[in-house]
């Protein structure tokens, strides 16, 4: 028991020493715009190509949590995954290294001041130009510290037969 503590210190203490040395690309946290963009980019790319997860981490705060809101179980309650940022990497991998490609068609932005929360309709695929496996909503809050903007959290819902996509969370029709 004292050993895995330790141990889940050190990690924690790697990770953020990793943390401070990883310099962000500034197109990816000088605006709103350039942090969405690599939080789809990063997780996107052919059967078998790694991902560069040590620009992922340069868009979260330390201790940022993933939250994955399930489909409904046999009690008609939604599954919840509360993940870290090295747990979300670990059950991503397998299903990214299979070819995945996700990319925002619509975004609901809402700012005050230094913080701001986006709704952000994504649908994925197996590949850049195969049909969409999926579609969902990631709700990003997001915070800006004065020098470049930060996510603190991202939680997403898959669009199911019983949870469609509402209207308002769609791009428009062209008329």
């Amino acid at each position: 028991m004292l050993h895995d503590r330790k141990a889940k210190l050190n990690r924690q203490r790697n990770n953020s020493v990793a943390k401070i040395l990883l310099k962000p690309n500034p197109d990816d946290v000088n605006s709103i715009d350039g942090i969405i963009k690599a939080f789809y980019d990063i997780v996107s790319g052919p059967p078998g190509a790694p991902r560069n997860w040590d620009r992922d981490r340069t868009l979260y705060i330390e201790g940022v949590q993933f939250v994955y809101v399930g489909a409904e179980n046999s009690q008609s309650l939604p599954t919840i995954s509360i993940m870290s940022h090295e747990e979300f990497i670990r059950r991503s991998e397998p299903v990214l290294l299979n070819g995945f490609f996700e990319r925002e068609i619509y975004r609901i932005t809402q700012n005050y001041g230094n913080i701001a929360h986006v709704l952000s309709t994504y649908e994925s695929r197996q590949s850049e130009n195969s049909p969409v496996t999926s579609r969902g909503v990631n709700s990003i809050r997001l915070f800006h510290d004065g020098n470049r903007w930060w996510i603190a959290s991202a939680i997403w819902q898959q669009e199911t037969r019983a949870c469609p996509i509402p209207a308002a969370f769609l791009p428009k029709p062209e008329e």
